[in-house]
């Protein structure tokens, strides 16, 4: 340490100043890259990590309340028989059942010759929102502008 003052102390006045304002940069420089920005870094982190949580919150309270929407309007069960029904709801759709079988517990297979795909699959998803669970369906092309359908449904379970 003795060194050092005994080098600076044969400065010239100038020198020292100069020496000074090049330590102070230095320091500043030091102070900026090694605190500064990385505390800047994170803040900036850590505000993306904020905003992207924010949008999950929204996202899933908002899917909490449509399934509290959906439990609270619960579609009533059905009454009498699933074939029955089904039958009822594809005349009234304009639906021409090619075949209604019983398959397995509550539940009926069905065969459409022909139909429009939009309007098939309407009437799928009204199915659905009247209790009746869409198991699985199987739509063919006819190659004029309508589909074949091989359909398996199920009563809701209460």
């Amino acid at each position: 340490m003795m060194a050092l003052r005994s080098w600076f102390g044969g400065r010239s006045p100038r020198e020292k100043r100069l020496l000074l304002v090049m330590a102070g940069l230095a320091i500043v420089t030091i102070v900026w890259s090694l605190i500064l920005r990385p505390l800047g870094d994170a803040m900036a982190g850590a505000r993306e990590r904020h905003a992207a949580a924010v949008v999950r919150y929204g996202e899933t309270s908002a899917r909490v309340d449509a399934l509290r929407d959906a439990r609270a309007a619960r579609v009533p069960l059905l009454t009498g028989s699933l074939a029955d029904a089904v039958r009822a709801r594809a005349e009234q759709a304009g639906f021409p059942l090619a075949s209604l079988d019983p398959a397995g517990n509550d539940g009926v297979s069905v065969s459409i010759q022909s139909a429009r795909g939009a309007a098939l699959t309407a009437w799928l998803a009204r199915l659905e929102r009247a209790g009746i669970v869409v198991e699985s369906a199987t739509l063919t092309d006819n190659g004029d502008r309508t589909v074949a359908g091989r359909i398996m449904l199920r009563r809701r379970a209460a």
